[in-house]
């Protein structure tokens, strides 16, 4: 009997692709840097920090990868816009800088308000389409990735402004998926839980905060960044080639009830 041919397993290598991380200074986004240049994948660092991103981009090179940095606030529009001009298109954006301004919703601001809707939301939307016209002007496929979070799928007490703008995430994945589909751009989410990084370690939390949110998390443990690195090269690559419009929810099961 003739042995069946097998189907070969996608690749996950990522050699001569080019890759934008916002929020790369740090925390997920040097997380992620790090998985990509290591599959292959010319990596820019993009933070407004010029140091963070500078050094990030020097330690993927001494580990053999390819990395560059790029100091930009992205919510300036137009500095934003101008400096992607400027660049070779990328194949695959990873959307990861954010904010959150954690506070009951009677003690919430219009200052509130626009810090976290302007980077998580707006600034987001525009590197997307700034990072999307350019590939579709080169005629060629990509990948966007928006580090969203399980708080894009239920809600929380005292974090109604960074709920919403996750929220506004998950919605912008699934329609740009649709409107850049025909385009062979694939547009995803990725959804952590409670991550230890910088920044959720700047929140202060006492170890009965701690211990709250490990209760939420069914496998027991904060995240740790390695835990996203997998799901980002995951959608960068021909592995994903057919998932696009989805949210990768890495909370540890968070949300499962």
């Amino acid at each position: 009997m003739a042995l069946p041919p097998l189907p070969e397993t996608p690749s996950f290598r990522l050699d001569g692709r080019r890759a934008l991380v916002t929020g790369a200074g740090r925390g997920i986004g040097l997380g992620a840097a790090a998985a990509l240049a290591h599959a292959g994948a010319h990596v820019t660092l993009c933070a407004r920090t010029a140091a963070e991103v500078e050094a990030g981009a020097e330690a993927i090179r001494a580990a053999g990868g390819s990395a560059s940095a790029l100091p930009l606030d992205i919510t300036d529009l137009p500095a934003m816009q101008d400096a992607l001009e400027r660049i070779e298109p990328f194949d695959i954006l990873v959307s990861n800088a954010g904010t959150n301004r954690p506070r009951p919703l009677l003690h919430t601001t219009p200052e509130d308000f626009d810090a976290v809707f302007e980077l998580n939301v707006k600034a987001a939307y525009f590197l997307a389409r700034s990072v999307a016209s350019a590939l579709i002007a080169a005629g060629r496929p990509g990948s966007i990735i928006h580090i969203s979070s399980q708080l894009g799928h239920v809600g929380a007490a005292n974090r109604s402004l960074y709920v919403a703008s996750k929220f506004a995430i998950e919605g912008l994945t699934k329609a740009l998926a649709v409107e850049l589909g025909p385009h062979g751009i694939r547009v995803n989410a990725i959804a952590p839980t409670f991550i230890d990084t910088p920044l959720t370690r700047s929140y202060g939390l006492d170890d009965d905060a701690l211990a709250a949110v490990r209760a939420r998390i069914k496998l027991g443990r904060i995240g740790r960044v390695e835990d996203v690195m997998g799901a980002v090269l995951f959608l960068a690559g021909d592995a994903a080639a057919l998932v696009t419009g989805a949210s990768l929810l890495v909370d540890g099961g968070w949300t499962a009830d």
